[in-house]
């Protein structure tokens, strides 16, 4: 794992850790490859064979400018791949722009709900996971899904399609899928003896936060209490949005910090407000706005009691450090929700 808050590493670091990771025997790779890194040339020498197009959403406009050219920086991964190996591409047919990556590449299959070439259908979701059918080679196949969100069977999709272009038979394939028990900060439980459940998510996009808060407001029968902040120096555009979006599917809603940076993180605050209180939260009353993120984690613990309320926190996830004015500091979120809850 690598503490620097960014996805992809510059083009040198990245080529000694691929090179590093062959010495130790690995023969493939999964890399997972941001816009940024694709129009800066970090991923430069990086010989991809399959490129996957999960989604395009409203995100780092504050360095594309343009959603055009978000999309275009995102589409470079898929000519790239189109010049090694394997030339193959999967893409998402549900989402508008998928147009623009099956052009650019010679081959490509897709996957979805409403469209494409693997198709899910009888989706069943629930706070555990998800279960849906797919036609392969004119036979029907049942998934499992352990991990919770519909987004997370538009994953699996994209995961059986990657499989089954690399030869593994369904059967293989399904069953990898199914023993996935989950990923560290991606939709993660916390259990420690607590009546209600907490969930701890990487999300920090206005689509993530619709998609999850969505499948979560479906599956939560009580109280849904949102935990989340927004980095600075990152897109202040989305902060309003992701705002609204909280204060529509939550309860309550409580804005915290997230890596602020140098950034003034009671401004951050108040323009997540702004679109909470849009959507119809009021401060001090179901809105609330706490800088301190072990003092916010403690005080969304405290709000809710029953079994059928939930606590979700965002934004975080896996990472290890959070960011503040005075530089990183070693950060664990699901050690500050443990600390909260026994505290409680």
């Amino acid at each position: 794992p690598q503490a620097q808050h960014m996805t992809t590493l510059s083009s040198p670091d990245l080529l000694r850790k691929i090179k590093a990771f062959r010495k130790q025997g690995a023969t493939w790779l999964v890399l997972e490859t941001t816009s940024h890194a694709l129009a800066q040339h970090r991923v430069w020498g990086v010989p991809y064979e399959v490129a996957v197009m999960t989604n395009v959403t409203h995100e780092h406009l504050d360095y594309h400018r343009t959603f055009e050219n978000y999309v275009k920086a995102k589409a470079r991964l898929f000519k790239v791949a189109n010049r090694h190996g394997r030339r193959f591409g999967v893409v998402n047919a549900d989402d508008p722009s998928a147009p623009v990556f099956a052009d650019a590449i010679r081959r490509h299959v897709s996957y979805g709900i409403n469209a494409g070439d693997l198709r899910a259908s009888d989706v069943r979701l629930s706070g555990e996971g998800s279960s849906y059918k797919v036609a392969l080679n004119n036979t029907m196949f049942e998934v499992a899904v352990r991990i919770p969100g519909e987004f997370n069977v538009y994953n699996s999709l994209a995961a059986l399609a990657v499989g089954l272009e690399l030869g593994l038979k369904p059967n293989q394939a399904i069953a990898g899928i199914g023993a996935l028990e989950g990923v560290e900060g991606r939709m993660a439980t916390v259990d420690a003896g607590q009546p209600f459940s907490v969930i701890i998510d990487f999300a920090h996009t206005p689509d993530s936060f619709e998609r999850l808060l969505g499948d979560l407001r479906k599956s939560t029968k009580g109280k849904l209490v949102v935990l989340f902040g927004s980095a600075g120096r990152r897109d202040e555009r989305k902060r309003a949005i992701q705002g609204e979006i909280a204060g529509r599917f939550a309860d309550e809603v409580v804005v915290t910090e997230e890596d602020d940076r140098d950034v003034d993180g009671n401004e951050i605050m108040d323009q997540i407000a702004e679109g909470a209180e849009r959507s119809g939260k009021v401060r001090e009353k179901d809105l609330f706005l706490i800088l301190d993120r072990p003092e916010a984690i403690s005080f969304a613990v405290s709000r809710v009691e029953g079994a059928d309320d939930a606590v979700v926190l965002l934004g975080k996830g896996h990472e290890k450090t959070i960011e503040r004015a005075d530089g990183e500091h070693p950060w664990d979120e699901t050690a500050e929700v443990r600390s909260a809850l026994a505290s409680r």
